[in-house]
């Protein structure tokens, strides 16, 4: 699987990138961003302790923030472990709220491929209009490129025969994948292999997103555009939580794919603290509505 050559792109001199974006990231250091960015949040819950009525009440939450906050957006999905995908869409008023939930045996990816199709579709049975899973480093950093491909075909597959306007998100959990090299393939792997959006990390390694990981994905994402017309989304997720961080990773894929990435269609933010820190920052007093 050559696709450097297929795709005429190598990652190279992303440090240099990142600190040019890094240098202006006062243009998006403000409150028209935050306020979009709070419209793009995977409001996340995803602990040992979640119960459905925990979910019921976050979900409850969302529900009704904008009797509270009508100028704000809601979250774009509420993202659960999948046994709890029908807590949310039980309590949920709109179907605009998208129900999330991971799947494939996260966060570590270490079952049968029979199970994690088996998970992913009893999710969208029971609501989830997303499924996160993550790529199968078992075969991926063994070199068998083909099989951890097939994975996230065959789940894709699954999910549809479903629900045809099922998402799949590939969490490519970068920390672990050792070069800009290794992030590029995986992320075109994963891209080809049928994946909505390329997602950074679980947030249960370390280190989880970082800006580094997030522009060689963008720019693999611009890659497959130029070559096919075809927008793949992208999520950065793990450890994400301050304005500041909201704003930095805004500007990376303003400035690598442009605004016409800059919705909740096409870009979101893995978050469970960053939704109050942005409704802080917009209110300008501190605010712990979620």
């Amino acid at each position: 699987m050559n696709f450097f050559e297929k795709y005429n792109y190598t990652p190279a001199d992303t440090d240099r990138k990142v600190e040019a974006v890094k240098a202006k990231v006062a243009d998006w250091c403000n409150k028209a961003v935050w306020k979009d960015a709070l419209g793009m949040i995977d409001l996340t819950s995803l602990t040992v302790s979640d119960t459905p009525t925990k979910i019921a009440a976050m979900t409850k939450k969302v529900n009704d923030f904008n009797n509270l906050y009508p100028q704000y957006p809601r979250p774009a999905s509420i993202c659960v472990y999948p046994n709890l995908a029908k807590s949310v869409a039980d309590a949920r008023y709109s179907k605009e709220i998208h129900i999330t939930a991971v799947g494939g045996g996260f966060p570590a990816s270490q079952t049968f491929a029979s199970v994690k199709i088996a998970e992913c579709v009893a999710a969208v049975k029971d609501g989830a209009d997303e499924i996160d899973i993550v790529l199968a480093h078992n075969s991926f950093c063994d070199g068998r490129l083909e099989d951890a491909a097939k994975e996230i075909s065959d789940i894709k597959k699954a999910i549809t025969s479903v629900n045809p306007s099922a998402h799949l998100k590939v969490i490519l959990e970068t920390g672990a994948l050792g070069s800009d090299e290794n992030i590029a393939t995986a992320s075109f792997l994963a891209i080809e292999a049928g994946a909505d959006f390329i997602k950074t990390s679980t947030g249960k390694t370390s280190p989880a997103a970082t800006p580094e990981a997030a522009y060689v994905m963008c720019e693999c994402i611009k890659a497959y555009y130029d070559a096919t017309g075809i927008k793949i989304g992208f999520k950065p997720a793990g450890g994400i939580s301050s304005k500041e961080d909201a704003s930095l990773y805004y500007g990376i894929v303003d400035t690598v794919l442009g605004r016409e990435w800059l919705n909740k269609q096409l870009f979101r933010f893995g978050a469970s603290r960053m939704a109050n820190n942005l409704l802080s920052a917009l209110e300008g007093t501190e605010v712990k509505y979620y």
